[in-house]
């Protein structure tokens, strides 16, 4: 079965893999619009920190085509509201805002270009975030890959493969591939409550790949730790803070405490762009909370009463403490992680 890429620029367009349609169906998105990409975000047609990234880079290079002089206003005007409908659509993974960020600022420097001028400039650079970020998780598979040992059963929490990192490899699911090529492991892939992003995603991926796998509900990690069938658990992050703190999908800093219990190593993988500087902890980091109806059922299944009281947070923190390394495109960062990460702070290192 031909996959298209999880995001591409096409002929003036953003063509997105459809990750609700998955595992059963191809289906593609076709954005002509900041508002269509903004959509495809918010509902989770696309999603992961890093395949964010990429969405909201090309998101501003298309918005900047949008622009209509008479309409519209001053033309830095207009990009700096392009990049806030894009930033605010979801909170937690800093690859969002860094991208469209980083991508505005291509142009603070070109104001007497004419704004199409501009938007070719915008478009190059979003260009090369995506392939640079394709470059990233290609080294950060082959650093994460020492850690693994031939015939480790990894746990893995969420997706992070190809799909969420809008790259050839994925983060910890790539840790995964190039460790399997190098002398074959299998995977507890936990179901990933309550959009079943593991069960749904990342099991498409690794059979994709023919690495084996077993599915299990996110309640039966500890069963499997406690019978000793689990040599490490390996995830990925939306947000690490300065300190080490780690934000990712609910449900980490549960699969943390049990790998800790267990006396397991808990390893995140993450290209540096997540690592976000300035934010010293994970206290700081804004945890979305999406809609409740996601709990109360998936699809058209429905398994309480519709008016169920329901908490949906996205993502929890993990504290540094739990952390045994973070693994990046520059290298493993291990304990005490706050002066490990430090090192990468540079804007020329980190962001570029």
């Amino acid at each position: 079965m031909a996959v298209p890429p999880t995001i591409e620029w096409h002929d003036g367009v953003i063509r997105i893999l459809d990750q609700r349609a998955l595992p059963h169906r191809i289906e593609v998105l076709v954005c002509s619009r900041v508002a269509e990409v903004a959509d495809a975000i918010q509902c989770l047609a696309i999603r992961g920190a890093p395949a964010l990234g990429v969405a909201a880079a090309f998101g501003v290079a298309l918005g900047a085509r949008q622009y209509r002089p008479n309409a519209d206003g001053k033309f830095s005007d207009f990009l700096d509201r392009v990049v806030e409908e894009l930033v605010r659509t979801r909170p937690t993974a800093v690859n969002l805002a860094w991208a469209a960020r980083t991508v505005r600022a291509a142009v603070a420097d070109h104001g007497t270009d004419t704004p199409a001028a501009q938007a070719e400039i915008l478009l190059k650079r979003a260009s090369a975030l995506a392939a640079d970020n394709d470059r990233r998780h290609k080294k950060l598979a082959v650093h994460g890959a020492n850690l693994i040992s031939p015939g480790d059963r990894v746990l893995h929490h969420c997706n992070t493969g190809p799909l969420a990192t809008g790259a050839a490899y994925g983060s910890a699911l790539g840790i995964i591939q190039a460790a399997h090529q190098r002398g074959g492991v299998s995977v507890w892939v936990n179901e990933t409550r309550p959009l079943l992003q593991g069960a749904r995603l990342t099991t498409w991926e690794l059979d994709q790949w023919g690495i084996p796998y077993t599915l299990i509900t996110d309640g039966m990690a500890g069963h499997f730790m406690q019978r000793g069938a689990v040599d490490q658990v390996l995830v990925g992050a939306d947000r690490i803070a300065a300190n080490g703190d780690v934000a990712n999908k609910i449900g980490t800093y549960t699969m943390a405490q049990l790998a800790q219990a267990h006396g397991l190593p808990f390893i995140v993988a993450a290209p540096v762009s997540t690592i976000d500087f300035d934010t010293p902890t994970g206290a700081h980091i804004p945890i979305e909370e999406r809609d409740p109806g996601e709990v109360r059922g998936y699809d058209d299944a429905r398994w309480v009463p519709s008016e169920s009281s329901v908490a949906n947070p996205a993502f929890d923190v993990t504290p540094h403490n739990l952390v045994s390394a973070i693994v990046t495109d520059l290298g493993i960062a291990r304990p005490p992680l706050k002066q490990s990460l430090a090192k990468w702070i540079t804007p020329a290192e980190t962001n570029e």
